[in-house]
């Protein structure tokens, strides 16, 4: 389900409250992270510090903690049990949770010891539903398709100056790091449009809101 353009999948189960969820792996294990919503509040994450496996963790108990350069969070466990493995990969490339929370950003893999008390705690996505709505509206939440490694709000000035700056900010990207530009100009996506032809680049993500333009570019080359 997407939500405002926070994507929730279906087949997951939300500990709404944390922002966690949880996905049934086995009748012994399941796999456990933190949402878009979360990953969207947060920012670009610098560092994760996970617990050991074989760590015995209760409901509610921190799994570890994220930190960003505006947040720094535990990751509520959403049920008890042991914790069978950690995401190394989300400890050595932050990133990867921002890029991808629901795949290759999972935390852990736990085997509950209490599962089927406290499965009835967490909530399936149409049930999710209104108390996400909520939690975006009131956190002010923005999510986009690719999550942006810088932030450029241009407003006011006119857009054949913007793309000038965009350009001298992507050479000094990394390919694969997406700018967020935030436009007030009326053309501007008319103007977006021709500057990705020409020079390639990607134009992952846009929307207009009220006057605003937002348009998330990647480098690609």
């Amino acid at each position: 389900m997407e939500i405002d353009h926070c994507i929730f999948p279906d087949e997951l189960l939300y500990d709404v409250g944390n922002n966690t969820w949880l996905r049934i792996d086995s009748d012994k294990e399941v796999t456990v992270g933190v949402t878009s919503l979360l990953s969207a509040v947060a920012g670009k994450l610098i560092r994760v510090k996970l617990k050991p496996s074989g760590a015995t963790i209760k409901r509610g108990q921190s799994l570890g903690t994220l930190e960003s350069e505006r947040f720094v969070g535990p990751v509520p466990s959403p049920v008890s049990g042991e914790l069978v493995q950690t995401n190394q990969r989300s400890v050595d490339l932050p990133r990867t949770i921002n890029d991808s929370p629901y795949e290759q950003g999972w935390i852990a893999r736990i085997k509950p010891m209490q599962f089927f008390t406290e499965k009835i705690l967490l909530s399936k996505i149409q049930d999710a539903k209104v108390p996400l709505t909520e939690k975006i509206v009131q956190l002010r939440v923005r999510c986009f398709k690719a999550f942006p490694d810088r932030e450029m709000y241009e407003i006011g000035t006119e857009c054949s100056a913007v793309l000038v700056r965009l350009s001298e900010e992507l050479s000094a990207m990394r390919i694969g790091e997406a700018i967020h530009l935030v436009s007030d100009d009326p053309t501007a996506y008319v103007e977006m449009i021709a500057w990705t032809d020409r020079t390639g680049q990607s134009l992952a993500d846009w929307r207009k809101e009220g006057e605003l333009f937002h348009f998330i570019v990647k480098k690609v080359r």
